[in-house]
């Protein structure tokens, strides 16, 4: 094939996907460019690489493309996010000069737009769901989906169930659309109720080859949002997989597609055997791993031998699927609290080591609303789904993220859930009143107290030889006394635990932490945080009155709608904040005079930040 059109290729994206195509880079024998913001100077990806550069921000192209050339790098890897869906930075990097890992900017074009793509779904015989004009609706055809045509990751996405929401509806996904991808284009299709997302993952070199790698199952997801994702997919026969994989191949050749990407479809209908054409990501996907455990192949390593200008090295017949792999993404939110974006410093984090873990998330880390909420990814494989999904549970028992909220508890949950193990999850199912258990705020377990107790019991009492300064219980006659450790739960309850003498000293069950002020304990993936009371200092905390409105994330004031002075109704919206990807509108909480306005549109807010008061009648 003659000399290789690169040595070196500069990652641009980062976190843990970034650490991933940085390894296989290394690992194919080339030379690993990072890049990073400022916030990112010394994050594991930077140090992992063999050169870095600073740019001003991962969405910059043009800062990207000086970075490939101030380091000599001839190819340019945009992993997932950020630009690996945008046309015109494929287009850039081309014209520079440097190879784009991943489909051509024209294919980008056509199959990165959920309008065109349709279009070409239709040519290639792949069937597709009914489709309306948004200012044409008919009565009967709800509920309906309104979506963004440009991007992807649920941005720009809203259910309509009744005509009379539709305008709301609409005016809110243009919006987002607008500013998430610069193209407020709107599509509004039949909406399915109870369908699976199931997707195939192909490959197409420069040479005509088209593979198909099986299919993966998303249906565990919330607002469009995916939570879990497995392979293959469980409930579906052999015909609907072949019909499956077939119009995903079908689909990827009627346009020449080069190098990774997915085609996403709905299954439905009795059986699960109706199918219908969703739309294509132009890129590596977020759940690959799953994928790469039950084939046994390498998709990045595939994506540079293919940029390599490389035939495939293997044909269809080549690819086959051992066991069941079953990805949890572990997200800095809240799903107790609507899935609320969270942010702060990881104090302690600990990852299983008995499974995939594709995470840059170390101790001591900040995580921030700049950037998109997901942690990690634990990943495991299993002859079989049942064994996969205890393997779940297991390294979610053994992951733990202090600092800060995250969803691994939660995780924990809907693996162990009779609704995952019978697979009986459809696309609307977390959002569904069926999942409310689920979303519902545990009790604290006991367990957890017990751990925690000895936790603090081990940290704090006294070492040493002389009994007499050692808080363990000891007495000069008879046994020794049982230690008593008092502390206060996150909800202000007091709970205490006896502890034998020594019995504090024996390994704990759970992860633990413990600082001067408590202990933060790790049970079934939930972290349970404990205070230790101090009487001399100890006060209530005054939190917000009813009469004010805090912001409920981390985040962004998109808008302030309200003056003070101005007089309001109940549930009346006095602002919005956003953060990664999600808008909350903030209402008033009943009719009255607003007292205070203490922020401005584009102000940054810290959850819990004192953003309206109300003034509260006499």
């Amino acid at each position: 094939m003659g000399a290789s059109r690169f040595t070196s290729v500069l990652v641009a994206n980062r976190g843990e996907i970034a650490v991933r195509v940085v390894r296989a880079v290394q690992a194919a024998g080339l030379r690993a460019v990072a890049v990073h913001s400022d916030l990112d100077a010394t994050a594991p990806h930077v140090r992992l690489a063999d050169h870095a550069e600073r740019i001003s921000s991962y969405l910059d192209v043009d800062a990207v493309i000086d970075a490939a050339r101030r380091s000599g790098a001839q190819a340019v890897h945009p992993g997932y996010g950020f630009l690996s869906e945008r046309a015109d930075a494929a287009r850039a990097v081309v014209d520079a000069g440097l190879v784009w890992i991943g489909p051509s900017p024209d294919v980008i074009d056509l199959m990165g737009r959920k309008d065109r793509a349709r279009e070409v779904a239709e040519r290639a015989g792949v069937p597709v769901t009914r489709r309306y004009e948004p200012d044409a609706v008919p009565a009967d055809a709800y509920p309906v989906l309104v979506k963004a045509a440009a991007g992807g990751g649920g941005k720009g996405m809203r259910v309509v169930r009744d005509a009379a929401d539709l305008t709301d509806a609409l005016a809110a996904a243009r919006r987002e659309a607008a500013s998430a991808f610069g193209d407020d284009t709107l599509l509004v299709e039949e909406y399915v109720e109870r369908g699976r997302h199931v997707e195939v993952q192909v490959i197409g070199d420069e040479h005509g080859t088209v593979l198909h790698l099986f299919e993966r199952d998303c249906s565990a997801q919330r607002r469009h949002q995916k939570v879990l994702e497995e392979a293959p997919a469980p409930t579906i026969s052999d015909a609907t997989r072949a019909r499956l994989t077939g119009a995903a191949v079908a689909l990827a050749s009627e346009v020449g597609y080069v190098n990774a990407g997915t085609v996403e479809f709905l299954v439905h209908g009795a059986d699960d055997t109706e199918v219908a054409f969703l739309e294509m990501n132009t890129r590596l996907q977020v759940e690959h791993p799953v994928t790469e455990a039950i084939t046994g192949l390498d998709l990045v390593a595939l994506q540079l031998q293919i940029a390599q200008g490389l035939p495939l090295p293997l044909a269809q017949a080549d690819v086959t699927a051992t066991g069941h792999a079953i990805e949890a993404r572990v997200y800095a939110e809240d799903p107790y609290a609507g899935f609320l974006p969270q942010a702060g410093r990881a104090t302690q984090v600990v990852w299983p080591d008995h499974v995939r873990v594709d995470a840059a998330l170390e101790s001591g880390a900040e995580v921030t609303t700049s950037y998109d909420p997901m942690l990690g990814k634990v990943i495991a494989h299993a002859p079989d789904r049942d064994t996969a999904r205890a393997a779940l549970v297991d390294a979610l028992d053994r992951t733990a993220v202090f600092g800060i909220t995250t969803n691994t508890g939660f995780l924990r949950r809907l693996v162990a859930s009779d609704a995952f193990g019978d697979a009986a999850i459809h696309t609307a199912w977390l959002d569904s009143p069926a999942a409310g258990e689920l979303t519902t705020r545990p009790e604290v377990p006991g367990a957890a107290v017990d751990t925690a107790a000895r936790a603090w019991a081990r940290a704090r009492v006294a070492p040493g030889d002389d009994p007499f300064g050692a808080a363990d219980g000891w007495r000069s006659a008879g046994d020794a006394a049982p230690v008593l450790v008092s502390l206060v739960d996150a909800d202000g309850v007091a709970v205490e635990r006896a502890l034998p003498a020594g019995s504090y000293e024996a390994p704990l069950a759970d992860l633990a932490s413990v600082d001067h002020t408590g202990v933060t304990v790790a049970h079934e993936g939930q972290a349970w945080r404990f205070r230790h009371p101090d009487p001399a200092r100890d006060r209530v905390a005054e939190g917000a009155g009813d009469a004010d409105v805090v912001s409920p994330m981390p985040g962004t004031v998109l808008s302030v709608s309200v003056k003070e002075g101005e007089t309001v109704e109940e549930g009346q919206v006095l602002g919005v904040v956003e953060a990664m990807k999600m808008e909350i509108a903030l209402k008033a909480p009943y009719a009255g005079a607003v007292a205070h306005v203490g922020v401005r549109a584009g102000d940054q807010v810290a959850l819990g930040a004192l953003l309206f008061s109300m003034e509260v009648d006499a």
